[in-house]
């Protein structure tokens, strides 16, 4: 207890004496006035892209770890030495590394509370650079920049993650592919950690051991590789806590010592709080810590449960026990700890998880034990490969071919592991979930240690396994049998597919996610696009394209003028599929569906509005789509300019109307009211900051009689064929 109260007050008086000196100074005052500065930093980490950023425009937006060294402002400059996050525009940010000096303007705010930086620079315009990279940081970019160039052999998804697995590289990553590992439970595979370093150094002890190498020559053979692999992962301060860690860990499980491994991982604990106290708010910090402790202390024994058979007097023995069967059965060692170690790590790390996500992961341990056979090999020919790109990138992309069918089973895992039915559960957060959890792991441990309590456990956990991956699917198919249209919930944005035949879809739109539009498609059963319509050039319609490209075959994009030159017509001809705008009148016919298009009308002009992207508003292509029992229309995102140009020029009647703009108050009330809509479809994301859908909107199609159904409320929703017209079908309550 004396011990325990030491370290916490050494900890505390280091986090107060940090705050008193980023919350006083020069600093901290310019920042509580917003002022406006000419600033010199140093970066302290690398850029990281913020998703979607861009906005409507798709501008790149980067946010970097770095210290403000000199300010100046009209009255004068003064030198100062104050860690700030910076926040910044333009794709020349993502080429810079960390220790380059560089000379900015911005603005000044109040850092978010909690947080020990000194203020928030928002940039404007790019930066001048004062000073190259140091060398270590210029070696660690051409190591990892050969890496990225040697993976290109590999097919996208996989050289997008094996730089993400060696050396936390996720540049290149896939969306669909990260929010896979995410939900799987294994996106630590991609955050540099201990166990990168101890594959490292196990790697090298094994090496050393094989060429008879003394002890302490293989101690530094190892300390060299993990050094190495710390440079080639950046020595940013996470990958030095991981370097710790991971010395830590390859000491303790090396040598068989955990009680001395727990004694270090304390120090280090302690010895980074004290000089890094940021690290104590740290959910990767916190993660790393259990997940190691978790290893040391519940693993070994775990493995030893598993694999060690011990003998029994048969005079002692009752012959109960000795009719057990199975009872006496052990599993190699080898295969004990593999089992032992993910299941001890993803223990020691739930209740971290319920904190951080309010939810749990049933097949993260499933999941990290199918997927660790290939986490070495891929980690090593990919460090081996990085190593030698520089001088042999011929060399380097033999080394990756097999590393890339490692990684492809990773990838295959996650995504089959996400896929699964309640792969995430959710769970109340805070202290009210923590106390949850124990209670339930307490209530577990006391069913499963009497033998009858455990087998009724299970035969009803296998039960609701069946009930849940067979009865729940034939009970509630999606989508519903005959679907016609399926608005996705892709949140604020729109993504919808019309039907086009078994496994085809006409997709219109892809919402800002393409994680979110490709698992609509995979639910619907898509996977061949003969269409595809981007109605206008804003990114809540067609920054998830990549989700729509991913493994589907795409016909044609119909786009309109308004998309030209924009980076989806990069995409697009990177796949080399053709990319049309079509006049009014256009027409096709797939499956049950015929599709005509309305608008834009190119002899009319551009119709400006009153706000920003009006005119791009006003300029969506517009689609009539009819089935045998009925029609819909798909608005884009009209605003009432143009609503009223086209109730002008063609008199339109639809049974479902997709609501312009996300249900904005930017509607005509005169053409609303000329569709005869039944039912009204509105895509738009949960407590959006925009105010959609408008309230006068939702009175509006109330007085005219449409029913209104939300993605936000009810999820996907679908248009099916019910006695002889349409109906609307709700994915969620």
């Amino acid at each position: 207890m004396i011990a325990t109260l030491i370290s916490a007050t050494a900890a505390s008086a280091s986090v107060a004496f940090r705050v008193q000196a980023l919350t006083t100074g020069p600093v901290s005052e310019l920042a509580a006035k917003g002022a406006s500065i000419t600033a010199e930093i140093a970066l302290t980490d690398d850029p990281r892209r913020r998703p979607n950023g861009g906005g409507y425009f798709n501008q790149e937006s980067y946010v970097i770890p770095a210290t403000l060294t000199i300010i100046q402002t009209r009255t004068g400059r003064q030198a100062v030495n104050v860690p700030i996050t910076v926040f910044s525009n333009g794709r020349v940010w993502g080429t810079l590394l960390p220790s380059q000096h560089l000379q900015v303007t911005g603005r000044l705010a109040q850092p978010t509370p909690g947080e020990l930086v000194a203020a928030i620079l928002l940039v404007r315009g790019p930066p001048r650079v004062l000073t190259p990279p140091s060398q270590l940081q210029t070696a660690a970019g051409a190591l990892r920049s050969g890496l990225r160039t040697a993976a290109d052999i590999l097919p996208a998804d996989q050289r997008g993650l094996l730089p993400g697995l060696v050396v936390g590289d996720v540049s290149r990553m896939d969306p669909q592919v990260a929010s896979d590992l995410r939900e799987a439970g294994l996106n630590h595979l991609t955050a540099v950690s201990g166990a990168n370093l101890a594959i490292v150094a196990g790697a090298a002890l094994a090496i050393s051991r094989v060429v008879g190498l003394p002890l302490p020559a293989r101690a530094i053979f190892a300390a060299i590789a993990m050094l190495a692999f710390a440079v080639v992962a950046r020595p940013s301060p996470s990958v030095l806590r991981a370097l710790l860690m991971g010395l830590v860990a390859a000491v303790a499980l090396g040598t068989g010592r955990a009680r001395d491994g727990m004694a270090a991982l304390s120090a280090t604990v302690l010895l980074l709080v004290l000089f890094a106290p940021e690290l104590a708010r740290s959910y990767g910090f916190a993660l790393s810590v259990a997940a190691t402790a978790g290893i040391l202390t519940l693993a070994p024994r775990w493995r030893d449960r598993l694999s060690t058979h011990k003998a029994t007097d048969p005079s002692t023995t009752s012959g109960r026990e000795q009719s057990g069967g199975m009872r006496g059965y052990r599993m190699p060692r080898w295969l004990a700890e593999a089992v032992a170690v993910p299941a001890a790590a993803q223990v020691a790390v739930t209740p971290v998880l319920v904190l951080m996500s309010a939810q749990l992961t049933p097949v993260a341990v499933l999941a990290n034990l199918l997927v660790a056979p290939a986490v070495a090999p891929a980690t090593l020919l990919g460090f081996t490969a990085a190593l030698i790109a520089p001088l042999w990138l011929d060399g380097a992309k033999l080394l990756l071919i097999p590393a890339g069918y490692a990684v492809g089973w990773i990838i295959t895992v996650a995504r089959w592991a996400a896929n699964l039915p309640f792969a995430t559960l959710p769970w109340p957060s805070g202290l009210l979930g923590l106390g949850l959890l124990a209670v339930t792991v307490a209530i577990a441990v006391l069913i499963l240690r009497r033998r009858a309590w455990r087998a009724i456990t299970l035969t009803v956990a296998g039960a609701a396994l069946v009930a849940v991956l067979v009865v729940r699917p034939i009970a509630a198919p999606w989508p519903p049998e005959g679907w016609l249209m399926v608005m996705c919930d892709v949140g604020q944005g729109d993504g919808l597919i019309i039907a086009a035949g078994p496994g085809r879809g006409v997709v219109v739109d892809t919402g800002p996610d393409p994680v979110a539009m490709d698992r609509c498609l995979r639910r619907v059963g898509v996977d061949d696009v003969p269409l595809l319509v981007l109605t206008h050039p804003h990114a809540d319609h067609v920054d998830g394209l990549p989700g729509v490209l991913r493994d589907r075959r795409v016909g044609a994009a119909v786009v309109s003028r308004q998309q030209a030159g924009v980076r989806t017509s990069a995409s697009l001809a990177q796949r080399r599929i053709p990319e049309w705008t079509v006049a009014p009148g256009t027409r096709w016919r797939f499956g049950p569906s015929e599709v005509t298009v309305l608008a834009p009308d190119p002899t009319l002009g551009e119709r400006h509005g009153q706000g920003e992207g009006s005119a791009i508003n006003n300029s969506s292509v517009v689609l009539h789509v009819r089935w045998r029992p009925g029609s819909a229309l798909l608005g884009g995102d009209l605003e009432t300019e143009a609503q009223d140009d086209l109730l002008r020029r063609m008199a339109v009647r639809a049974d479902v109307l997709k609501t312009p703009h996300h249900g904005s108050n930017r509607q005509s009330p005169a053409f609303l009211g000329s569709l005869g809509a039944r039912a009204a479809l509105i895509s738009v994301g949960a407590d959006n900051d925009y105010g959609h859908p408008a309230p006068s909107t939702l009175a509006l199609l109330r007085r005219l009689g449409a029913t209104t159904y939300r993605t936000d409320q009810s999820g996907d929703l679908a248009v099916v064929e019910k006695d002889g017209g349409l109906a609307v079908v709700a994915r969620g309550p």
